[in-house]
């Protein structure tokens, strides 16, 4: 144990109403809540206890684990807890740690940062970057900047033949990939999405379903 970890143990009681002066276990790692701060937590690794802050971007909740037991901050709910939300940018990230657009526009890829250092990751394919939600999303979802035709290459028909079996799955039709047996077109509101079957399943152009390979 260093200097700052010796004195943050014996200070922990002064500094903060209710924080624990030893680990309540010996061994295992354990995080528990800061009672003041929403950017820091007590860590216990075999019975050391250390006060623990979170990286720029991050927060703690008991659930992240982003980086070193911290979340998002946009993802934590710090009730009383304060924490600074001083942006420390760079070149392409907001904070050190986060997600963002990979532009303006409708994109099938976004950033995320981590200590700065900005790395563009790709959505599954069929899927554009929600900001809203911080993640990946349906492009038709996302009407107001993206056309779902143009990402997922696919045009839902106005109508589709009574006797097919298409029409079996209406208003939600379902059509085959070309060169993919493995995926699905399926209409929604007559916007396309690209539905993945999964490992191990087949798309089934006879049933228009994911069947077992």
């Amino acid at each position: 144990m260093n200097i700052y970890q010796i004195v943050a143990v014996i200070s922990l009681g002064v500094l903060a109403h209710g924080a624990p002066t030893q680990c309540p276990e010996a061994y295992g790692v354990q995080a528990y809540a800061h009672p003041e701060n929403c950017d820091q937590f007590f860590l216990c690794t075999n019975g050391t206890l250390t006060l623990e802050t979170c990286e720029n971007g991050l927060l703690f909740d008991g659930k992240g684990g982003v980086h070193n037991h911290c979340n998002y901050n946009w993802a934590v709910d710090c009730a009383e807890r304060k924490y600074d939300p001083t942006a420390i940018s760079s070149p392409g990230c907001e904070y050190q740690f986060g997600l963002y657009e990979d532009g303006p526009e409708c994109s099938t890829s976004y950033i995320k940062c981590e200590y700065g250092l900005p790395n563009s990751l790709e959505c599954v394919k069929g899927l554009v970057y929600d900001d809203r939600i911080h993640g990946c999303n349906w492009p038709d979802l996302l009407l107001e900047k993206c056309n779902p035709e143009a990402v997922v290459g696919f045009k839902c028909p106005a109508k589709v033949d009574p006797n097919s079996p298409a029409a079996r799955f209406w208003p939600f039709p379902r059509f085959a990939v070309p060169g993919d047996p493995h995926s699905l077109f399926l209409c929604n509101e007559g916007h396309p999405r690209l539905i993945a079957c999964g490992e191990d399943k087949l798309f089934d152009q006879s049933t228009l379903t994911c069947e077992d390979a």
